[in-house]
């Protein structure tokens, strides 16, 4: 049990709730005991694509969490609340209702490398502490400006003309970019506030809605004991990566986490015995170093 199960993560289930589901789930399988994690958060209020690492993938799981995502998402006009979406209580109101043309007008300025403020209800560590948790306490949270590149931004379906008390977006979006605190922004230049109605995650990675599967879907391959027909290969998660063919004397090198001298490369690689991942490598000249090993052995005939 090594590769990706990746969920459509329903409506009002945290990141966690669904790493939970998916450990009962292998056990009722009779898959034992195994090393489950996610690859980037979701709001329990968002939907949509959640990739959950299973054995040897949660090596990767750190490399998935700074990946780039795309979102579908409406921000609706004239409340902003306190926890920028359907969640909070009402902070601020406005009568102004901007039209198609006036929202797609200030995307341009949303769109590249930006600075947003992120929402005080994140899981952020302030002095050691998570941001919500202060704010849900009463206390005053200062969220520091950070750097975050939106890659594009566009409406889709809405009519030209008339005012709308709300809007759809789709988003391709760098790590660490807030879609609560773009869609704060966005009613703001327009001249009013907002906050988030939807949020859908339709790409993680290399990880679409395509290969996303429901947890009902998930619990009835359980039943059956057929999770693994479900599952992505752990290399699902590296197909962006150039593979390095490596032969049985050099794979067991780097599984002893020594370093290889070949032919020069550059950047990184994943070095494969036939068809068993070996480790990520980082090549630099002719040295070839492990950034990180699988517990992987090779199949026998």
């Amino acid at each position: 049990m090594h590769g990706w199960i990746i969920l459509d993560k329903p409506h009002g289930l945290g990141s966690t709730q669904a790493v939970a589901a998916v450990k009962r789930a292998l056990r009722d399988s009779g898959a034992g005991k195994v090393k489950v994690g996610h690859g980037g958060t979701l709001d329990p209020l968002a939907t949509g694509v959640l990739p959950i690492a299973v054995g040897e993938a949660t090596k990767l799981a750190g490399r998935m969490l700074d990946s780039d995502k795309i979102y579908d998402f409406t921000c609706r006009f004239g409340a902003q609340t306190d926890t920028l979406d359907l969640e909070g209580a009402v902070v601020a109101e406005s009568d102004r209702r901007p039209t198609l043309a006036e929202v797609e007008a200030v995307l341009a300025r949303f769109t590249g490398p930006i600075e947003q403020v992120p929402p005080a209800y994140s899981a952020i560590l302030i002095d050691g502490q998570r941001a919500y948790d202060l704010a849900r306490a009463g206390t005053a949270v200062e969220m520091k400006t950070r750097a975050v590149t939106v890659y594009s931004l566009a409406t889709g379906g809405q009519t030209l003309g008339e005012t709308m008390d709300s809007v759809t977006l789709t988003a391709h979006v760098s790590k660490g970019t807030y879609i609560r605190s773009l869609a704060r922004d966005i009613a703001l230049a327009l001249g009013t506030v907002g906050h988030v109605t939807m949020l859908r995650r339709t790409r993680a990675g290399p990880f679409t809605l395509e290969a996303a599967i429901s947890l009902d879907k998930l619990r009835d391959a359980a039943k059956e004991r057929a999770i693994g027909e479900l599952m992505l290969p752990l290399t699902a998660g590296l197909d962006d990566i150039p593979a390095l063919p490596v032969s049985p004397d050099e794979a067991l090198m780097l599984r002893q986490g020594k370093v290889l001298m070949g032919k020069p490369h550059i950047g990184l690689m994943l070095a494969m015995e036939g068809g068993t991942p070996v480790a990520l490598v980082e090549a630099e000249g002719p040295e070839i170093r492990v950034v990180r090993g699988f517990n992987l052995m090779p199949k026998e005939d």
